[in-house]
Formats: C-alpha cells, sequence, structure tokens
C-alpha cells in the first residue's frame, strides 16, 4: 500500500496534470505506476497532455517532494485517500473531475453519504447567523453530514451547528490539511477533525490562495445531495458553488433575504432562478429523503451490455456515471460541438443506455 500511496502523489505532485488529465491517464493506463512507466508514444494519445505534459511524466516520481508530503502528513496523523480506494466518496467519485486523491484528517463514513453542504457569505448579518446554525442543527439531528469550506462567516456558522446539533460534519478547505485558515477557527478544526473530516486536494503546507477555493467548491457541491445557499451578494463565491451544484445534477436551495440589500441579491436571484426557498430545515429534508431513499433501495441490477457505439458515444458514455451530470459539463469535458453532443445523447436515451433528468442533466441508465 505504502508503495501504491507513493506512485498516486508522485502523480498528483507532477507539474501541468490535473485532476481531469489524471482521470483521463488512469482510464488508459489504470494505474499510476504504470503511468510512469508508459513510453512517450503512449502518453501523447492522452487528450490535452501534450508534449510538456509528457515529458514531465516521462521524468519520473518527484522523491523528495513525495517523501516530503508522506512526512508531513505522518506528523499531522492524517492520510491518503484515492480515486481508487473503497472509501473514497461515491458521490464525489461520479462528477466529471474528481481530485485524483484527498489529504483527509478525520474519518469519512458511510453515513457520510447524506450530506448537504451549506456556504454562503463571509460578511454575515445576526439573522444569517442565526438560520444558518438553526438549519445545521436540525440537519444534524436528522443524521444529515453538514458540508462546507471553515471560511469565516456563514461557513463556519454551520459547521458549529452542525455539532451543536451532536452530528457530523466535512470542512474541504482551500489550503493543505496542516494549516489552518483562518486562524481563528483553530478550536473549531480540532473540533471537526473529532467529529468529522477535513478535505483538501491540495498538497501539504499549501496556502490558502484565491485560486483555491474555486476548485475547492466544486469538492462541497461534489459530496452533497443538495446545496444550501445563505446570505450571497451579487458576486459571492458561494454562487460558484452554486453553479457547481447545478452541473453535476445537485438540489439548490437558498434562503431568502431582504430586498434591497447587496448581501442579499445573490440568494434572492437563485431563487428567482429556481433555486427552492428554504425557511426551515423541513424544506430541505422533504427534498432530499426521499431521493436518499430511491437510492438506498434502488435493486442493483446486473451490469447491461452496451451496444456496438461510435467512437463519439463511448466519449459521452465514459463520461456519465449514477449521478446526472449537466450538459454544459458534458460538452465541456467531450470538447464536441454542443450540437452534436445534444444529437449523441439522444441516440444514447434511444438506446436506453442514460437518462434525462431535469435541467438538462444526464446520468447512466441503472
Amino acid at each position: 500500500m505504502a508503495e501504491d500511496i507513493f506512485y498516486w502523489l508522485a502523480l498528483s505532485l507532477t507539474p501541468g496534470v490535473g485532476s481531469i488529465l489524471i482521470k483521463r491517464l488512469l482510464d488508459q493506463f489504470k494505474t499510476p505506476e504504470a503511468i510512469f512507466r508508459a513510453p512517450m508514444k503512449e502518453l501523447l494519445k492522452i487528450e490535452g497532455l501534450g508534449e510538456n505534459g509528457a515529458r514531465e511524466i516521462q521524468k519520473g516520481p518527484l522523491e523528495k517532494a513525495v517523501g516530503r508530503e508522506l512526512s508531513l502528513l505522518e506528523e499531522a496523523g492524517g492520510k491518503i485517500v484515492t480515486l481508487m480506494d473503497d472509501d473514497y466518496p461515491k458521490r464525489l467519485k461520479d462528477i466529471y473531475d474528481p481530485p485524483a486523491l484527498l489529504y483527509l484528517r478525520g474519518e469519512l463514513r458511510r453515513e457520510d453519504e447524506l450530506a448537504v453542504a451549506i456556504v454562503g457569505s463571509r460578511k454575515t448579518s445576526p439573522y444569517g447567523r442565526w438560520i444558518t446554525e438553526k438549519i445545521g442543527q436540525d440537519l444534524a439531528r436528522y443524521g444529515v453530514t453538514v458540508v462546507s469550506g471553515m471560511a469565516r462567516g456563514i461557513d463556519s456558522v454551520a459547521h458549529k451547528g452542525a455539532l451543536q446539533g451532536g452530528g457530523r460534519t466535512i470542512a474541504v478547505l482551500g489550503c493543505g490539511v496542516d494549516v489552518i485558515y483562518p486562524s481563528e477557527n483553530r478550536n473549531l478544526f480540532y473540533q471537526i477533525i473529532e467529529h468529522g473530516s477535513i478535505l483538501s486536494e491540495f498538497p501539504m503546507g499549501s496556502p490558502p490562495e484565491g485560486g483555491h477555493f474555486p476548485r475547492r467548491n466544486r469538492i462541497i457541491s461534489g459530496l452533497s445531495i443538495g446545496v444550501v445557499i445563505v446570505q450571497a451578494s451579487s458576486k459571492s463565491g458561494s454562487l460558484i458553488t452554486a453553479s457547481y451544484a447545478l452541473e453535476q445534477g445537485r438540489e439548490v436551495f437558498a434562503v431568502p433575504g431582504n430586498v434591497g440589500v447587496e448581501g442579499s441579491r445573490g440568494t434572492n436571484q437563485l431563487i428567482k432562478e429556481g433555486a427552492k426557498l428554504v425557511e426551515s430545515s423541513e424544506d430541505i429534508l422533504e427534498e432530499i429523503i426521499p431521493q436518499w431513499r430511491r437510492e438506498k433501495e434502488a435493486p442493483q441490477k446486473a451490469e447491461m451490455p452496451v451496444p456496438d457505439l461510435t467512437e463519439e458515444e463511448k466519449v459521452l458514455f465514459r463520461l456519465l456515471g449514477e449521478t446526472p451530470l449537466h450538459i454544459d459539463a458534458i460538452i465541456r469535458e467531450s470538447q464536441l460541438d454542443p450540437g452534436k453532443v445534444s444529437s449523441l445523447l439522444l441516440d444514447l436515451e434511444l438506446k436506453g443506455l442514460i437518462s434525462q433528468w431535469p435541467g438538462k442533466c444526464f446520468s447512466k441508465k441503472m
């Protein structure tokens, strides 16, 4: 296992090779070790990798960097969960660009599959803090794991609410799992480790740089059945999480705010666009619990034989999983013409291989 983790870390630390390329490389070569042993001509067949990326892989594992990561991780009492591990979150694995590996402090449990994200503004009002804490508490008491980003404001209150409700909570960081940011959340940080988990895709010691947070947001929504937005301005980063949620086929909820107040413009706009208005946790539970029960009670079917497909149909079929994926994400990831994608999806649907969901989302038919 130690050798396996070595190659996973080495691949994740290879310059210019991000999560999408790693997923394509794994589809072709199956293991990180095999990727490093692959000849240049085979690497160049991977779409989007290019000569520079292939050369970086050909240089081989960065042994000193990997050794440093392992040492820092052991010192922090953390572990690595890879895309191929059984305890990698199933819902996150189904998004189109899952992290190849997660740095973890604390514990991931099967019950965390029933999760809801709560995110919002760093600048909060007393009302925003009150409703966030109450929703977090109520969801936790119902057995729902609360996911957020441990930022100042709504995120921190959401975690605290879940802990006060006696439940579990997951914090997804835009920095390394050994970096406490913001620093005033030190006590909260260790409480989350004790009653949930701290996750990050960023290497140990990574600072909380601005560019990290949009990437972090796709993991927050990816872990969750639905995302609740509380207090967001028209330019809030929380709206990025809502956008990812829509692309990933997740439910989007929004707590309404005062008309004319900038801190409410984002949430009120989401409601105008179709997000479910939230006045209490019941508004969330009545949407997610039936979905959760359907997922758990669905009979396990034998794998369906796949008829002959064209190369372009295969590209789309491989992109889809059990979790509905928005057509915009399918177009972006496949790099095919939007009209072509629509036509191919219709063909796959007519062949009985995929299902279409509300909001132009698609999944494999299970």
